[in-house]
């Protein structure tokens, strides 16, 4: 058994998802274990140069994680023949002129979502990956969630019978900053800066419709800036342009009716801050974060509409917890695992930049839907 280095330039590591995610639970949980175990024996040890704007931040975090190399030239970095992977976690409008520049630069490309803030850019990514023979990934955690893994146990062991219909449920307030300190960047609520709640998270509804209930065909779509003014970084007031909730409905292939509501300007009552209804003809399941419940049509309860008298059945009794018969690592420390795997002795890997292309479709569709109010057709990517 022989250990390889994997050379990997790693780019907005000082962000919030970068840092804990990508950074911490990934490439540092990798290196403490070992590395990445090949088909073979072999095991890959991902070496990362830390690339950021703010050299103190950067230093910082690599002496916390003893990282030995960190740069603010990020030109320097692609120059760079033994680092073959680049990873980029920064901002959305930057993302696909970074990818273009490691892609040129002959590197393999791994980023986080959306890929573009336009189908239009996100297709020229792609085909200029494709072009230059380079491997490439997108980031779809989702899809690796305890409670979305379990889903697709379910669906797959056919508990659900014929799917009828998915309904989810996202969101959390974001506080507006002054009186209480905003738990995610003001970016995310200036349009000409990439934000928008549609833009970032019908990308991952997009997956995780495609992956676990029937390729999407078509949306309609209403947002919505429920909190026109916010504070900044510095404390100072902003007009937030963006929206910041969203109402969407889509059609899948095969017939399931799939809705989601998602909010920045919701408080939660419910289970978790993303929960997923699938329900079926001979079952139902809702799923979070982590757990799952299910109600077979056995089990089913036999309602009669009376609102004359107080309900006293126990609805929530009726629903049983799927068992948890197997240990889930980290969703995003696994699909890094995966993506590794298919760089360096060329695995299967589905989830390519195509993949993160068809999330901004379907984000620009929603938008179109809004703006038009109407039905929005979702097309084949031509490549």
């Amino acid at each position: 058994m022989t250990t390889q280095r994997l050379g990997l330039i790693m780019n907005g590591v000082t962000g919030r998802m970068g840092l804990n995610q990508h950074l911490i639970r990934s490439i540092v949980a990798i290196r403490n274990q070992g590395g990445v175990k090949l088909a073979n024996g072999d095991r890959v040890m991902p070496d990362p140069i830390l690339v950021g704007r703010n050299a103190e931040k950067v230093e910082g975090l690599a002496r916390r994680f003893d990282i030995q190399r960190w740069t603010t030239d990020l030109d320097a970095a692609l120059a760079a023949e033994d680092d073959t992977l680049f990873f980029d976690a920064a901002t959305t409008q930057a993302r696909p002129s970074l990818l273009r520049r490691a892609i040129e630069a002959g590197k393999h490309v791994y980023c986080e979502k959306p890929i573009a803030t336009s189908l239009e850019q996100a297709v020229d990514v792609v085909r200029l990956a494709n072009a230059r023979g380079v491997k490439h990934g997108t980031v779809q955690d989702k899809l690796f969630l305890p409670g979305l893994k379990k889903l697709a146990f379910l669906r797959d062991s056919g508990f659900f019978g014929r799917m009828l219909s998915v309904r989810g449920e996202f969101g959390y307030w974001v506080f507006e900053g002054g009186w209480q300190e905003a738990q995610r960047p003001s970016w995310n609520y200036r349009s000409e800066h990439g934000g928008g709640i549609i833009l970032d998270m019908v990308c991952h509804w997009r997956y995780v419709l495609d992956n676990l209930f029937g390729e999407v065909e078509s949306v309609m779509c209403i947002g919505n800036t429920d909190i026109p003014e916010r504070y900044d970084e510095r404390g100072t007031k902003y007009r937030a342009t963006a929206d910041d909730s969203a109402y969407a409905t889509f059609t899948l292939k095969g017939g399931v009716i799939a809705h989601i509501n998602m909010s920045w300007a919701t408080r939660v009552y419910r289970d978790d801050l993303v929960t997923f209804q699938v329900d079926g003809t001979l079952g139902s399941a809702v799923a979070g974060l982590t757990d799952c419940m299910i109600q077979a049509r056995q089990a089913t309860p036999r309602p009669v509409w009376n609102p004359d008298e107080k309900r006293l059945h126990d609805f929530y009794a009726d629903w049983q917890k799927l068992p948890e018969n197997v240990a889930y690592d980290n969703g995003f420390k696994e699909q890094w695992e995966m993506f590794i795997r298919h760089v360096c002795e060329d695995a299967p890997y589905k989830y390519t930049l195509l993949e993160g292309a068809k999330g901004v479709q379907l984000a620009e569709c929603a938008l179109r839907s809004w703006k038009e109010r109407r039905w929005i057709d979702v097309a084949l990517i031509m490549l």
